[in-house]
């Protein structure tokens, strides 16, 4: 009995697997096809395997520039979100009042809005910013990169409270006898503490900050400043959309992330737990 429910089990695992692989299949292989061939089957394999529409994508797309614009975005927003936050969360964590406990409820239930309600008003503000503080919050990448350490600040701050609760206070106070300061209490003995944890949010701040769409499409106007998922889009037109290019244009798209991803997939399930459950 154990044995066929054991097996029954792996089936639906494994059905479920492909189920969810099966978009990835579709726009791998329809990336390689004509337009003709791609029309007549969508599923089946290509004749012939080419480079020829990955060429015309990456033209298309003017990917390079579009590849540094979300590498510039995307490391640099990580870093303030990993630096900031995790200070906030140590201040938090280790200071024990009313008004601390009030702001880490605070930055939870901001997690809780979509920001689906907030992109309009929040355009406004921006744009009220650039027309009477000159300062440039929109069609800037630096505008781009404020808005995203602000969207992602909270569940780091969330995720770090925890796991820093996980670490002896005795730690701490051992340093500070020694006459550790409290930039060099952080920096030297707490964050390297945090190690799992950080590049859990590095990496899942870094998968949704370069498939951004949303919040890039309504910043950004200049094609200089495009980032990929916005030069993706631009394969689908208003009454034609160029199948096969566009399915070129999304595989050489998530290639980073899926790299990314490989090389620090061990920490997410790892960190996540530590971090949300401390």
């Amino acid at each position: 009995m154990k044995k066929t429910s054991r097996l029954l089990s792996e089936v639906l695992l494994v059905a479920l697997a492909l189920a969810f692989l099966s978009p990835i299949y579709i726009m791998v292989v329809n990336s390689f096809k004509s337009r003709a061939e791609l029309y007549e089957n969508a599923l089946a394999l290509p004749s012939s395997i080419s480079f020829e529409y990955y060429s015309k994508a990456l033209e298309k797309m003017n990917f390079f520039t579009a590849f540094a614009n979300s590498l510039y975005v995307t490391a640099i927003s990580v870093v303030i979100v990993v630096i900031l936050a995790s200070m906030t969360a140590w201040m938090l964590a280790r200071t024990d009042h009313k008004l601390s406990k009030i702001i880490f409820m605070v930055f939870v239930a901001t997690m809780l809005i979509p920001f689906q309600t907030l992109m309009m008003p929040l355009m406004q503000v921006m744009d009220w910013i650039r027309t009477n503080l000159h300062i440039p919050m929109l069609n800037t990448r630096e505008g781009l990169i404020y808005m995203n350490v602000g969207f992602h600040a909270s569940m780091a701050v969330f995720l770090y409270h925890g796991f820093i609760k996980s670490i002896p206070v005795a730690l701490e106070e051992a340093a500070t006898l020694d006459g550790c300061s409290k930039f060099g209490l952080f920096w030297r003995i707490v964050f390297p503490m945090l190690k799992t944890i950080t590049v859990t949010i590095a990496i899942l701040d870094v998968m949704a900050m370069w498939n951004d769409y949303l919040l890039p499409s309504l910043t950004l106007s200049d094609k200089a400043l495009r980032t990929i998922p916005l030069s993706t889009f631009y394969f689908f037109g208003e009454f034609t959309i160029v199948w096969n290019l566009a399915m070129a244009g999304l595989t050489l798209t998530i290639i980073p992330v899926v790299i990314f991803y490989v090389f620090a997939q061990k920490y997410i399930i790892k960190g996540i737990a530590a971090g949300a459950v401390k």
